[in-house]
């Protein structure tokens, strides 16, 4: 038996859920079923805004965060990778230090509307 596909986008207009879902300056984990298929991504909150990307590293192909939800650098101001160390911007997805330097995260387009985040 074969492991579900991994889808690399979502369609728009998906409630994920109300903006306080995520703290300021956190990040959090979403996983969507679509079909048969599964999508994984994140989201960073920075104020009212919020940043999406999917769940994968340009560097080897693995997940960021090792632990649930644990997608932020200490100091809370860079997407960090948890298995080499790659360091990304959080409203670009640009890899500014580590082994993928000039390389970005895969965008997930998200916004929010009336309190609430969305896939856009």
């Amino acid at each position: 038996m074969s492991a579900p596909a991994r889808l690399q986008q979502t369609p728009a207009g998906v409630r994920l859920g109300p903006l306080d879902l995520i703290a300021p300056g956190r990040a959090r984990n979403f996983v969507l079923q679509i079909g048969e298929a599964y999508f994984h991504g994140f989201a960073v909150r920075r104020g009212d805004q919020v940043h999406g990307y999917v769940d994968r590293c340009p560097h080897a192909g693995l997940p960021l965060a090792q632990k649930l939800d644990d997608y932020l650098a200490p100091s809370g101001d860079l997407i960090a990778c948890s298995w080499h160390g790659a360091l990304f911007e959080p409203a670009t997805g640009a890899c500014v230090g580590g082994p993928c330097v000039g390389a970005s995260l895969t965008s997930w387009p998200l916004c929010v509307r009336e309190g609430a985040i969305f896939t856009a």
